[in-house]
């Protein structure tokens, strides 16, 4: 597994770097931000880690220009902004994760194994994946297209589709965030479950109105999927 972390602590890399080897994980550590996208533009990286704060170019804009170029390769955020609109821009610009600074090394190299997972496990799945039909919502896993009332949706996430794709299968099946950070996220979560909260609401912005929200809120439960009209539960 080759690996790219662009991080200019360097106390941070040592750390990490002393785990990827425990792990048998191959990775480069950079600890400039242009360098790192350059990097990273020379190289097929299994999983590339980026720091929100870095010199020559911040890791959000280096996101932003991962997927501009239509790679879907995992992307997981190092940062030591907790706020929800910090979360929300990077997981909107593509990130597949973020970790909050400071940060367990087991943890993130938990993170690690499940994005990879997940990432080797689409492309390997994608062809025999089935598509959901709903009243409103035509979504494709192998394509990765969702049309919702016949008009494509091209404003979500790599995240929100998958989560959107899972809520879709089971619908009014009521999950804990628990369960789906377990089945969307695909491990066992170490650190602020407002992960599936953040990801709700954007969602239910893009597709929805109040009348309909798709998403709904079942108080000290979870989340479902519901087409039926009305508010929030």
């Amino acid at each position: 597994m080759d690996v790219l972390v662009v991080e200019d602590n360097k106390s941070v890399t040592s750390m990490l770097e002393m785990f990827f080897i425990k792990e048998g994980i191959d990775g480069e550590f950079v600890h400039d931000g242009s360098e790192g996208y350059r990097r990273y533009r020379e190289k097929d990286w299994d999983l590339v880690i980026l720091d929100w704060m870095l010199p020559g170019m911040d890791g959000v804009t280096i996101c932003k220009k991962i997927r501009e170029s239509g790679s879907k390769v995992p992307v997981i955020m190092l940062t030591a902004k907790d706020s929800e609109s910090d979360q929300v821009l990077g997981l909107e610009l593509g990130a597949d994760d973020y970790v909050t600074k400071p940060f367990s090394p087991l943890a993130l190299m938990a993170r690690i194994r499940a994005v990879s997972r997940r990432y080797q496990g689409e492309k390997a799945s994608a062809p025999g994946t089935r598509d959901v039909s709903t009243s409103d919502f035509q979504i494709s896993k192998e394509t990765r297209e969702v049309f919702l009332k016949g008009a494509p949706l091209t404003n979500l996430t790599p995240k929100e589709f998958e989560l959107l794709y899972y809520l879709s299968q089971h619908p009014r099946h009521v999950f804990s965030r628990e369960q789906l950070l377990e089945r969307v996220w695909g491990y066992d979560f170490y650190g602020d479950e407002r992960t599936v909260d953040v990801h709700i609401k954007r969602l239910r912005n893009k597709i929805g109105s109040k009348d309909k929200p798709y998403l709904h809120t079942v108080w000290g439960v979870g989340y479902k999927f519901d087409e039926a009209a009305g508010d929030e539960i």
